[in-house]
């Protein structure tokens, strides 16, 4: 996973569509841009976090530059899992820190579908959209605790059928005075859900498979969320995802890192990720913006250093190169 080699080129796309002012903002063709997961902190040992100093690091995120702060959805701590996530309910948390940011985008990576009604999520996720000012990017996950679906009095087998079902129901509210009929219900036109989002259509990103044919999750959402791999294996996933019908949509990815305070440190595996120095990080940043990664999320929740020192070397060493103009092909 931590190897930074150079594979053939996997092809760049022209131009995305426009959808919101976060989609935009964060996704360009041949460039990479990089953002933060919450909660920002490092909690090695313990599966919950204590969100300390949670919304001035939220604010620091964004006068560094970072270009998203990317929220879970995690209903409950299940231990055999070992993470909590950042705990509050992301909508709630979004609505949050959608009054007390002006420019950072908000992300959900991601929404577990199945296990929500679409109907609440469509609600939530265009009010979080209109109340930040264009800044919702919606992950969305068909889920992979299978502890969580009993409690909600759901089938974890059939989850893939019902995150479509959810997807499709989504999209259609968007529409003035929508119909749908599904599983999930009926809407005949005869009444509309308000708010709509902010450009007229939620920017959705699926995560992984979703427990979907791969021509299916690469023509159904606004881009994908895949997870970290070696440089060779992550061009050729998102080769394929490109071939498949989605030549004009982002890839991003998760990584968590522990920054090392010698910048020369050469890479060692920590799960998801790596313990390095800042130069090797930026190679690997590097690698992945060449091979067609247009967004990274950075996870520090191993890091050893202090999180707010860490923060600022990230900036000071990354932005620069990785959300600058230049960075375009």
């Amino acid at each position: 996973m931590i190897d930074a080699q150079v594979v053939p080129d996997t092809p760049v796309p022209v131009t995305f569509p426009s959808l919101n002012r976060a989609y935009n903002t964060v996704f360009r063709p041949g460039a990479l841009t990089i953002g933060l997961v919450v909660p920002l902190e490092a909690h090695h040992g313990s599966p919950v976090p204590d969100m300390t100093r949670h919304i001035k690091r939220a604010q620091m995120a964004e006068a560094l530059g970072f270009s998203a702060l990317w929220l879970r959805d995690v209903p409950f701590n299940v231990p055999t899992f070992g993470d909590a996530g950042q705990m509050f309910d992301p909508f709630v948390y979004l609505g949050l820190l959608s009054g007390l940011t002006s420019n950072i985008a908000l992300g959900v990576a991601s929404i577990i579908l199945p296990l929500r009604h679409p109907a609440h999520v469509a609600k939530a996720a265009a009010s979080a959209d209109q109340l930040s000012g264009g800044r919702l990017l919606l992950g969305v996950a068909s889920g992979d605790r299978p502890e969580e679906y009993p409690a909600m009095g759901m089938s974890f087998p059939d989850r893939g059928t019902r995150f479509r079902e959810s997807l499709n129901y989504i999209r259609a509210m968007a529409a003035e005075y929508p119909s749908y009929a599904g599983d999930h219900g009926t809407v005949t036109g005869s009444m509309d859900m308000l708010p709509k989002p902010a450009n007229g259509r939620l920017p959705i990103l699926i995560t992984g498979g979703a427990q979907q044919d791969p021509e299916w999750v690469a023509n159904h959402g606004d881009g994908w969320m895949t997870y970290p791999r070696d440089i060779a294996s992550q061009a050729r996933v998102v080769t394929d995802y490109r071939l498949r019908g989605a030549k004009v949509k982002p890839v991003m990815q998760s990584l968590y890192i522990d920054l090392a305070t010698d910048e020369d440190a050469q890479p060692t595996p920590i799960h998801l990720g790596f313990r390095s120095g800042v130069t090797f990080l930026k190679t690997y940043l590097a690698s992945l913006r060449d091979h067609g990664i247009n967004h990274v999320a950075l996870n520090l929740r191993f890091n050893h250093a202090d999180i707010e020192d860490t923060m600022k070397r990230l900036a000071d060493e990354l932005l620069p190169e990785f959300q600058t103009e230049k960075s375009k092909q």
